[in-house]
């Protein structure tokens, strides 16, 4: 399977929990930022642009583990910043690890293979790393020479010991299909279980000419997942179908909920107009209706994974979808 079958059942088990309590509007995944902290200056990276005065701020090991329980979410992706800087990381992995949620722990690869022995072996956790391109293309793009082949050494290793491991690959503008195929094509080589590809957000701050409109996503995506290669993608078959322009769905920016040192983030994890200091007050005061495509400029040109993979688990109707999805988790 592509995902733990623990994984299945209890998002499968949420999912019915809240549509038979009639709840509409609900998080799926908490994106918890723990800190702003990073060892890189990535060239598309908004969150330098947006949190350079309070870089320095953290959140602590109980405010992390609060978040997690007041909105209920079974998945937790530990993001940042480079999570990895975080002192009690660690011990965050081991807590949410025993309460039994499903960890996605976000890294840049720098301080991975040193990390290793201090990370629980376990099923419920995958270890996420950052790959933009090919040796060249990826140092370019974060800033620092040698890093490719530091992270490939990082993620054999995690390999080795046991691990469960992704990739997450940002697409551009300049971005070559070809040579994100032979990324993806080495990545499955070398055991990566699962890659998930997603087109860039255009931050606030961050040159433009990095970024595509939406015609020019459908293309490059056209090119990158249209031609029956049989990659092992996390992204699903429907958003990459999305992606394409051969479906459409409304953005769900509530569905990934940030958390940060500085409050609940809102609306969404690219863009940024208020932070509120619990959960129940961004749920409630945030004007959902005025975010999305012909509602927010923000939003014209945005296809993420983050705000359109939930509408697609909310849109799943037909029972070709449902037979779409469970033939992709199987394989």
């Amino acid at each position: 399977m592509r995902f733990p079958l623990s994984l299945s059942f209890d998002l499968g088990r949420y999912l019915l929990k809240k549509r038979l309590a009639g709840k509409d509007k609900f998080p799926l995944v908490l994106m918890l930022e723990p800190t702003h902290q990073c060892n890189l200056s990535c060239q598309g990276c908004g969150r330098i642009q947006e949190y350079r005065e309070t870089v320095g701020q953290t959140l602590t090991l109980e405010e992390c583990l609060g978040a997690v329980e007041d909105s209920g979410v079974p998945v937790v992706t530990i993001t940042g910043g480079e999570p990895l800087l975080y002192p009690p990381v660690f011990e965050l992995v081991q807590e949410l690890v025993h309460r039994g949620k499903h960890i996605y722990l976000c890294s840049n690869g720098i301080l991975l293979e040193k990390s290793l022995p201090r990370l629980p072996q376990s099923d419920h956790l995958a270890l996420s790393v950052h790959l933009d391109g090919l040796a060249s293309t990826h140092d370019r793009l974060l800033g620092r020479p040698g890093l490719f082949h530091l992270v490939i050494k990082a993620i054999k290793a995690a390999k080795a010991q046991g691990h469960r491991v992704c990739t997450n690959t940002s697409i551009y503008k300049a971005t070559d299909p070809r040579e994100i195929e032979i990324l993806l094509s080495y990545l499955g080589h070398i055991g990566v279980d699962g890659l998930l590809v997603s087109p860039a957000f255009s931050f606030a701050g961050v040159d433009d000419e990095l970024f595509m409109s939406r015609e020019e996503i459908k293309d490059k995506f056209i090119r990158l997942t249209g031609n029956g290669n049989r990659f092992k993608f996390f992204s699903t078959p429907l958003y990459l179908s999305f992606l394409r322009g051969e479906r459409d769905y409304e953005c769900t920016p509530w569905a990934n909920p940030t958390r940060n040192p500085l409050g609940w983030r809102a609306p969404c994890y690219q863009i940024v107009d208020n932070h509120y200091p619990s959960f129940q007050e961004m749920m409630a005061h945030t004007n959902w209706d005025s975010y999305g495509v012909g509602k927010d400029p923000r939003c014209a040109q945005c296809m993420m994974h983050s705000g359109f993979e939930p509408s697609v688990v909310r849109r799943m109707s037909s029972l070709a979808d449902f037979w779409t999805m469970f033939r992709w988790n199987l394989t």
